[in-house]
């Protein structure tokens, strides 16, 4: 059978440990026999990143720009204990976080589901995708502990030299005091980030914040978000027969849990955060949830949820057998590969997307999967396979698909 050709290349983010093993094994099974792979490669290995002073991330970044889909395997942000392991120049940023910055994206999750792999909330029938604000709030905060007593101010001082001053709190011994910020631009962005991908996917969207509590900050990501939506977007939903609507972020818990799936729920960044590892978890685990991260402008960029996999990295180093999960890995290739096709009118490509993310599901669904599966699933008298016999087995299922 010939190759499926590719006209246009993906950008390819090669990451650590137990996951870039995996990414060969994916290429080698999966990928490479079916598809005459064009890619444009990066290496965020941790080594490299450190050889290159962190460039190679920028470069990653600026090269999704130009080709506008990329595919990344999960890397390691170091901290202290990594500094020494890698003998680090420095301790260097996330490249998921430098990445989402140059893209300015929003992150969309979602959990795979299969049958047998039921969610611990029974009523969701379908994946929820968790739309995550990627910029500012805790995550970019000012913070210090209090000494003791004494006024915290919260002061701007504006370029002309007017100023703005509000007491945040008057201390009688010691405490601690943090200061977070948002700008307008990136709400914007992530306002339209999360419209453009509900058109995209044909899904209501939800939105949620505390404005009852923080009549400011919050109401603002409300306003930003009602405001675009109202002039940009209302009669794009009316026409795809979608929905879009705000409620409080307490009551949209409420909603969830009663609800059957198949939504996009945005959030803050701090609640993104959370709120898609519930969802995930409650649906199985980590590995079973994919991850894209979209720019206002139309850039995505794929990848899998979950980490390195350090633990069964040190077994592999050992020569001792793994089992590790490849689900999401394998669905962040399917992603880009079907969205490269989408791009450049490529059908043969979204099929055999779709074609492998059915032999994976089916391989799982007929009773053959990996321990961390095997040990959560409801079907019977199942087989637990390692790592690689994992992707074997679905490149069998998949070779009989095609």
């Amino acid at each position: 059978m010939a190759k499926i050709q590719m006209t246009t290349p993906l950008v390819e983010m090669d990451g650590d440990e137990m996951t870039r093993i995996l990414w060969k094994m994916i290429k080698d099974e999966l990928l490479e026999p079916f598809i005459d792979l064009k890619t444009e490669y990066y290496d965020l290995g941790l080594e490299y990143r450190n050889e290159t002073d962190d460039q190679v991330t920028i470069d990653s970044a600026e090269a999704t720009k130009k080709y506008g889909v990329a595919v990344k395997c999960a890397t390691i942000t170091p901290n202290a204990a990594r500094m020494t392991e890698y003998n680090l120049k420095e301790m260097w940023k996330s490249p998921n976080g430098t990445i989402r910055a140059a893209l300015d994206g929003t992150v969309f999750r979602a959990p795979i589901q299969v049958k047998g792999i039921e969610p611990c909330v029974k009523n969701w029938e379908k994946p929820i995708t968790l739309a995550r604000h990627a910029y500012g709030d805790v995550y970019k905060n000012t913070e210090f502990k209090v000494p003791g007593a004494g006024k915290a101010e919260l002061v701007f001082t504006g370029e002309d030299g007017t100023e703005i001053r509000q007491t945040i709190h008057e201390f009688d011994g010691s405490g601690v005091i943090q200061g977070i910020h948002n700008t307008d631009e990136s709400i914007e962005s992530f306002a339209r980030a999360c419209f453009n991908y509900a058109l995209d996917i044909k899904q209501d969207l939800w939105f949620a914040t505390k404005d009852t509590i923080s009549k400011v900050y919050d109401h603002n990501f409300k306003d930003i978000f009602q405001d675009i939506f109202d002039k940009e977007y209302k009669d794009k939903f009316d026409a795809a027969g979608i929905e879009y609507f705000y409620t409080l972020i307490d009551d949209a818990v409420a909603r969830v849990m009663k609800a059957e799936g198949g939504f996009i729920w945005a959030c803050k960044n701090y609640d993104g955060d959370v709120m898609s590892d519930m969802v995930s978890s409650a649906c199985g685990s980590l590995a079973m949830m994919t991850s894209v991260l979209v720019s206002p402008s139309g850039v995505y960029e794929y990848e899998a949820a979950h980490g390195t996999v350090q633990r069964h990295y040190y077994k592999h180093l050992e020569g001792e057998e793994t089992s590790t999960n490849s689900v999401a890995t394998i669905f962040a290739w399917t992603g880009a590969l079907r969205k490269r096709g989408e791009l450049d009118q490529i059908p043969e490509l979204c099929d055999f997307a779709d074609k492998l993310e059915k032999a994976t599901l089916g391989t799982i669904e007929s009773g053959k999967m990996t321990k961390d599966l095997a040990s959560i699933t409801s079907l019977k008298d199942v087989t637990v396979l390692n790592s690689e016999q994992f992707i074997k087995e679905i490149r069998e299922v998949l070779e009989k698909g095609m």
